[in-house]
C-alpha cells in the first residue's frame, strides 16, 4: 500500500490560525506515489457529515487516469479548500487492474457556540450575521469563515476603524467558536508645535478620543477642525505606535500664525480737527481660544468721540461646547439712499440722499452642536437706529428732505441653525453649508417694531481635479411687519451683487444666487470667474433681478485673502476691493 497525507495540526485552535495565515494546505509525502499506475477506483472515507458527491465532485482525478503526483497533489488541496476538514490523506492500493485511490478525510467539528469578543463599534448580533454559513449546530467551515473574518475587519475599515483586526480565532474540545477583536485603541494625544495656544484648544477639538477605538474618518475630521480655528498655518498628524498590542498615539504638529492684530490711523482737518481710530483684536486671545475685538474711533462732527465697539466671543463655556458671544457697539457710518425700484421715475442707480446713520447697541449670543456638523444659535439683540445728519439729497428732486424711514429701537430674539460640512472655512473646496435664521421682533420684547425675519443662506463647493473648485450660492429672505430702515435686505456690492453700488437695492424681500469657478494661478493666487444675480425691494418679482459676471484675483496674506473683483452689470462695469472670500 502507497501513502501519502497532509501534515495534520495538533489541535484545532493552531489549525485555524495556520488557516487564516496562510489559507493554503501544506503537503507531506511519506511514500512514493505510483506514478502512471491506472487509476482503478476512487473511494472517500472519514466523511460523516459532508456528502460524498461534494467531495468527489471537487476531485479532478478520474477512474482510467495514470496517477500523477501534481495531480494528486491538487486533489488533495481542492478537497481541503472545501473548508470542512482540518486533515485530507490520499491512500493508494494496489489491485489486478491498477491502484484504487481513497482520500481520506477528518471532518472540522460542529459549531455548539459562537462567542466574539473585544468588539465595542460594532455590536456581536452585527458581527455574527455577517459569519453567513458558519453557524451553531453546523459543521465548520473554515474557508467560509476565512472569509467572513476579511469581511468583519473590511466592515470595520469601511467606519474608519482601519486599525482593527480580528486578533485570534479558535475553537475548543466543546465546539465553542470565539472570535477576538482588537480594534486599535487610541492610547493618548500629543500636541507639537503650539507655542502660544495651549493643548488643550487644540485636543477639545478634536472627534477621536483617548480610550477609544481609532478611527481614520475621525482623525481626518479633527485634523480640519483643528485647522478651521484659524490659529495655524499647518496642521499634521500621524500615528505613533502605543504600549499596548495594536495601540496607537496620534501626534498632532501645528505651525501658529498670527492671529492678533493692532491697527492706528488719524490725520487732521480744519473742519473737523483731530481725527482717527484705534483697533485692536485676538482671535486666540492668551493661547485660549477666545475672541477679542475692539474698535475706538475720536475726532470729527459726526463721531463726536462715540464711535466704538466691542466684541468677546467664548467658543467653550461648558464640556457640551456651549458658547458665548457679546458684543457692544455705537457707531455712525455714512451711507447712500438710492430711490426704489419704479419710485418717482427714477431708477436704482440714482442717489436719492446720503446721510450718517447712527447704530447703538448690543447683542449676546448663545450657541451649541447638534451632532458633529450642526450648530444652533440663539440671539438676544436691542438696538437704536437714528439718523444723525442729513449730507445731501438729490437737488434734482426738492421733495427729497432726507433719507427714508422709519428709524427708532429694535428688541429682537434670533434663532439659527447652520449645517457645516466644510473641508476649510477659509478656503472651502469641498462640502457645504446650510443656514437658516428667524428673527422676531417687538411683542413681549417691547421696542419701536414688531416684525418677523426669515433667512436662508445655502453655499454648495465641489472640486474639480487637484486644485479647482465650483462655488455656488442662494440666499433669500423675507421680511414681515413693520421694520426699521436698519433692518432692510440690502443687495449690491463685493458681497452680494458685483458690478453694482454697495446696498445699492433695499427692501423686504431678497434674493441672492452665485456661481464661481476657482483656479490657481501661482502661489498663494487664484483667479475667479463668477456670475451674480440679486435683488432686493419692497414689491419682488424675478423681472426686477439683476446680473453680473465678472473676474477676480484672490491673494492670500496673513491678514487674510485679499479679494479684487471686477464685475460688470446692466449699469457698466466696477471694481470691487475686499478683505476675506466672498462666500
Amino acid at each position: 500500500m502507497y501513502k501519502t497525507r497532509r501534515l495534520r495540526a495538533g489541535t484545532a485552535a493552531v489549525l485555524f490560525a495556520v488557516i487564516l495565515l496562510c489559507g493554503s494546505m501544506t503537503t507531506l509525502f511519506a511514500a512514493a506515489v505510483p506514478e502512471n499506475e491506472t487509476i482503478a477506483a476512487i473511494s472517500v472515507e472519514g466523511n460523516s457529515t459532508v456528502a460524498e458527491g461534494i467531495i468527489l465532485a471537487a476531485v479532478q482525478s478520474k477512474t482510467g487516469d495514470k496517477v500523477q503526483t501534481e495531480a494528486i497533489k491538487k486533489d488533495l488541496q481542492a478537497i481541503y479548500d472545501l473548508g470542512y476538514f482540518f486533515d485530507v490523506a490520499a491512500d493508494f492500493v494496489k489491485q489486478e487492474n491498477g491502484v484504487k485511490v481513497t482520500y481520506k478525510v477528518v471532518e472540522n467539528p460542529v459549531v455548539r457556540e459562537i462567542v466574539v469578543k473585544g468588539n465595542t463599534v460594532i455590536p456581536t448580533a452585527e458581527i455574527t450575521g455577517m459569519l453567513g454559513n458558519v453557524q451553531q449546530g453546523s459543521i465548520l467551515n473554515s474557508k467560509q469563515l476565512g472569509e467572513n473574518v476579511r469581511q468583519i475587519e473590511g466592515k470595520y475599515h469601511d467606519k474608519g476603524y482601519i486599525l482593527a483586526k480580528v486578533s485570534d480565532v479558535a475553537m475548543d474540545a466543546q465546539g465553542v467558536l470565539t472570535l477576538t477583536i482588537n480594534e486599535g485603541k487610541l492610547e493618548g494625544i500629543s500636541v507639537k508645535g503650539n507655542e502660544k495656544t495651549k493643548d488643550y484648544v487644540i485636543t477639545r477639538e478634536m472627534t477621536v478620543k483617548t480610550g477609544q477605538p481609532f478611527n481614520a474618518k475621525d482623525a481626518r475630521r479633527s485634523m480640519q477642525k483643528v485647522y478651521n480655528l484659524g490659529y495655524f498655518e499647518d496642521v499634521n498628524m500621524k500615528l505613533n505606535p502605543g504600549t499596548e498590542l495594536n495601540g496607537v498615539v496620534l501626534e498632532t504638529t501645528v505651525k501658529e500664525q498670527k492671529t492678533a492684530s493692532a491697527s492706528l490711523g488719524g490725520g487732521y482737518s480744519s473742519k473737523d480737527g483731530l481725527i482717527g481710530f484705534i483697533e485692536l483684536g485676538d482671535n486666540n486671545f492668551r493661547g485660549t481660544g477666545d475672541q477679542v475685538k475692539i474698535h475706538w474711533e475720536f475726532g470729527g462732527d459726526a463721531n463726536s468721540g462715540h464711535n466704538y465697539s466691542f466684541g468677546y466671543t467664548r467658543p467653550w463655556l461648558d464640556q457640551k461646547q456651549t458658547s458665548i458671544g457679546l458684543n457692544i457697539y455705537d457707531m455712525t457710518r455714512e451711507k447712500d439712499e438710492y430711490y426704489r425700484q419704479g419710485e418717482d421715475g427714477y431708477s436704482n442707480q440714482d442717489v436719492r440722499s446720503t446721510y450718517d446713520e447712527r447704530r447703538k447697541g448690543f447683542n449676546v449670543t448663545l450657541g451649541r452642536p447638534d451632532g458633529e456638523y450642526r450648530k444652533n444659535y440663539i440671539t438676544l439683540k436691542d438696538e437704536k437706529s437714528s439718523n444723525v445728519e442729513t449730507i445731501s439729497t438729490d437737488s434734482s428732486n426738492p421733495a427729497v428732505t432726507g433719507p427714508e424711514g422709519p428709524f427708532g429701537e429694535t428688541r429682537s430674539i434670533a434663532l439659527q441653525s447652520i449645517w457645516d460640512t466644510r473641508d476649510n472655512v477659509f478656503n472651502a473646496t469641498e462640502g457645504e453649508r446650510m443656514a437658516v435664521t428667524s428673527e422676531f421682533a417687538g411683542g413681549f420684547l417691547g421696542g419701536d417694531f414688531t416684525f418677523q425675519k426669515y433667512q436662508f443662506d445655502g453655499r454648495k463647493y465641489v472640486k474639480k481635479g487637484s486644485n479647482h473648485v465650483w462655488a455656488f450660492r442662494l440666499s433669500g429672505g423675507i421680511i414681515n411687519g413693520d421694520v426699521p430702515r436698519s433692518e432692510e435686505f440690502s443687495v449690491g456690492g463685493s458681497n452680494t451683487l458685483r458690478g453694482y453700488e454697495e446696498d445699492q437695492f433695499e427692501g423686504s424681500k431678497m434674493l441672492i444666487g452665485s456661481a464661481e469657478y476657482r483656479f490657481p494661478l501661482g502661489n498663494k493666487i487664484q483667479g475667479v470667474g463668477f456670475v451674480d444675480a440679486g435683488q432686493a425691494s419692497d414689491s419682488f418679482s424675478l423681472s426686477e433681478v439683476k446680473s453680473s459676471v465678472g473676474l477676480g484675483v484672490r491673494i492670500n496674506t496673513p491678514i487674510g485673502p485679499l479679494r479684487l473683483d471686477y464685475g460688470v452689470g446692466e449699469e457698466g462695469g466696477k471694481l470691487h476691493f475686499a478683505i476675506g472670500s466672498s462666500f
